[in-house]
């Protein structure tokens, strides 16, 4: 089986091409640097390509055959899982991903198409009680049409595979765009995918290029019925804001930011929390929404389990992603970088006290632990998306349930108690979407609703909240025939 081939070309209506913008996109190695190649970017002529082939298919039917649409995806599970060390090895050299994260995300993939499969048959009609006796009345699922989906670079192939073969499964045709550092593992790997799999042309299209040249009009395009955003809060609330507020009205699922905590409560036992601190803050980086971007510690329990994770800390392993050991890898790219250095830069000027500085050395920023935080300080209010650790100091449990609601993100979260009881009840206290108790705030489950609250978006994916979100109801009635 060859290595696939020509990924750096755009995939409009089942052809491969090079994009049409005069603008080039630099497909870079995070951690050595390296030019992997030179991609001609996706210009507004191909966007507009792109969603014609695809409400072309749509309109033609070539998404309407549940067997079909399920033997395709059941020809992509298999797929990906013959391909699986290409395309770790992508992730590795594209998204600066450890060989531990990689191996995580095609996990993840591999979930969400299983899951997929019981998308294929779902659409159909479900019949109501009829208020009028002499009338019929039922709901119609069925697909919405053209879904466009953006998304990120610090998930790429997860989280575009989540909503493309969710869309597909549905019925749908999708166009996609991948984020410029990832348009790989975030894109044209998955159209070689489908591909193979044998989906019919035009249901999936990847258009890689610039936001600031085809960012607004990918979104303001007539064409999509919804736009499925993964990124940061303040791009998802742009999306949100030209979706929702401009000519055409489109439906939105937006999975933004996060500034998850794990709470340490007083009866907790530390060396528990230690390791979930650890795996919950620093894998891939800390460049993950629910990465754990606040430990809030009970007064108790607060110099133990500060001394406990400075020991555990000095043990991590930074530098090669390819090397199984190594857990903190590269930050994606120079820009990031700049971002961590200013982020910890303000938090000394803030009066946040540095007590672990790990170093940085190109793109490689080891941890870097603050305690003595000001919990409105821009380091506990907003999301670092690196390996910046702020830890917080609570008097007691309710100052702990404060501190942890304090923030304008609600995504996911963590307990850590001995008492699972106790931890169930702060949880449910939480306006956040998500919470695990005793286990790590990074977790995404196939058949799980996933998503938060207030800036950390709007909506769900996973499972049937996805379905939901991804198809709509027709209410339909008619005179009853007589017999």
């Amino acid at each position: 089986m060859a290595a696939y081939t020509a990924l750096d070309l755009q995939y409009i209506g089942g052809q491969w091409r090079s994009g049409t913008s005069t603008k080039y996109l630099k497909n870079i190695n995070p951690f050595n640097q390296a030019l992997i190649f030179e991609m001609q970017a996706a210009s507004s002529v191909d966007v507009d390509s792109a969603y014609s082939a695809a409400e072309h298919a749509f309109k033609d039917g070539a998404a309407q055959s549940a067997a079909i649409r399920k033997s395709v995806i059941q020809n992509l599970l298999q797929i990906v899982q013959t391909r699986r060390e290409e395309i770790i090895d992508w992730l590795i050299q594209e998204s600066g991903s450890t060989r531990l994260k990689a191996n995580i995300e095609v996990d993840a993939a591999l979930g969400i198409i299983q899951e997929s499969l019981s998308f294929t048959e779902k659409t159909g009609v479900t019949a109501l009680d009829s208020k009028d006796p002499a009338r019929k009345s039922w709901i119609l699922r069925k697909p919405l049409g053209v879904i466009a989906v953006i998304s990120p670079w610090n998930f790429p192939f997860h989280l575009s595979m989540r909503s493309v073969v969710t869309a597909i499964a549905c019925g749908n045709s999708v166009v996609l765009k991948p984020a410029s550092d990832t348009p790989v593992t975030g894109g044209t790997l998955l159209a070689k995918l489908f591909e193979e799999a044998g989906l019919a042309s035009g249901l999936l299209n990847v258009v890689a290029g610039s936001g600031s040249e085809i960012g607004d009009y990918f979104v303001d395009h007539p064409v999509p019925k919804m736009i499925s955003f993964t990124g940061s809060t303040e791009v998802g609330q742009r999306v949100g804001a030209k979706a929702v507020g401009g000519e055409y009205l489109k439906r939105v699922a937006l999975e933004l930011g996060g500034n998850a905590p794990l709470v340490v409560l007083d009866d907790a036992d530390v060396d528990l929390a230690v390791e979930l601190t650890v795996t919950g803050r620093f894998l891939h980086q800390g460049q993950i929404c629910m990465s754990t971007n606040r430990v809030i510690v009970d007064a108790a329990l607060h110099d133990a389990y500060v001394q406990k994770l400075l020991e555990r800390v000095k043990q991590i392993s930074v530098g090669d992603p390819n090397l199984p050991e190594t857990l903190i890898g590269p930050i994606i790219n120079a820009g990031q970088v700049q971002k961590h250095q200013q982020i910890i830069q303000k938090a000394q000027e803030q009066g946040a006290v540095l007590i672990y500085e790990g170093g940085i050395q190109g793109n490689l920023v080891a941890p870097h632990i603050f305690i003595q935080v000001d919990p409105d300080s821009d380091l506990a209010q907003q999301e670092s998306f690196g390996p910046i650790l702020p830890i917080l100091q609570a008097e007691n449990e309710a100052h702990a349930l404060t501190l942890a609601n304090s923030t304008l993100f609600g995504l996911s979260s963590a307990v850590c108690t001995s008492n699972l009881a106790r931890g169930s009840e702060f949880a449910v206290q939480l306006d956040i979407g998500m919470t695990h108790i005793n286990g790590i705030s990074v977790a995404d489950h196939a058949n799980a609703p996933f998503g938060g609250e207030r800036n950390s978006g709007l909506g769900r994916f996973n499972g049937r909240w996805i379905y939901e979100e991804f198809t709509r109801t027709h209410w339909m009635t008619m005179p009853v025939m007589p017999e």
